[in-house]
């Protein structure tokens, strides 16, 4: 991976209004992995592709991640403070291992993890045991059962729950849930943590940020925008600081 300069993390920002939430996932892992073509990309697990964008994100703003969640019992908003080592599974399937099998009540499935693109093909059907069923059609391979050939459209409903079960066992990264406690009413339950639109959502703060410094030291210097881009976070500051005095 290479770390990504304020200018491109600026375009990313930029190109990234409109698109769906898969577009920008994978808006920001191609410059910072060239080595993957954007067919490799879409087809990383959704574990991998979530690995890859928590060390983009630590190369980006750092370890220290800053992030809300509100109390389901009595709508405290809660500060949740951790690292990325703390969300971060050590060991994650490499894209060899994304093709997995499974033997349950006499059944032998073949099936693979589901990526990126397989998320935008039922991202837009709002039925969830829909999105359920068509996720799983894209990503079942083959199925036997007593030596004969099983359609992948009849596997009975306890089997298909064993393959989602088997599919988050083997990719715990694509599924990172946070044990929250409220101090308020001492609720307790678990929260999902997703990297893609939590580095998503730093990623717009960040750009409009920058744009507002831009204009501030355009404005005062007539500097170009890719100048004041190309310098350092301190040394735009220092110049905020100036403008004033």
């Amino acid at each position: 991976m290479r770390s990504l300069a304020a200018a491109e993390l600026l375009s990313i920002w930029e190109t990234g209004w409109g698109v769906t939430p898969s577009e920008r996932a994978l808006a920001l892992l191609a410059p910072a992995f060239p080595e993957l073509t954007p067919q490799n990309l879409a087809t990383l697990s959704i574990g991998d592709r979530d690995g890859r964008l928590l060390t983009l994100r630590e190369a980006t703003f750092g370890s220290q991640i800053d992030a809300t969640a509100h109390c389901p019992g009595c709508g405290e908003r809660l500060e949740l403070a951790m690292q990325v080592a703390d969300i971060r599974v050590a060991d994650l399937p490499d894209q060899a291992a994304t093709e997995n099998s499974l033997s349950v009540e006499g059944y032998e499935i073949q099936f693979r993890l589901p990526g990126t693109a397989d998320l935008a093909a039922v991202a837009t059907e709002s039925d969830l045991a829909r999105a359920r069923q068509m996720l799983l059609s894209r990503c079942l391979i083959a199925a036997r059962h007593t030596d004969a050939d099983a359609p992948l459209d009849q596997l009975p409903e306890r089997v298909l729950s064993a393959v989602v079960a088997k599919m988050a066992d083997v990719d715990p990264q694509a599924n990172v849930e946070l044990a929250v406690s409220c101090p308020n009413c001492h609720q307790k339950w678990e929260a999902s943590f997703d990297i893609a639109s939590f580095f998503w959502s730093e990623l717009d703060a960040w750009g409009q940020q920058i744009v507002r410094e831009v204009h501030a030291l355009a404005s005062a210097y007539g500097w170009r925008e890719a100048d004041i881009v190309a310098m350092s976070p301190r040394r735009r500051q220092m110049y905020l600081e100036l403008i004033g005095t």
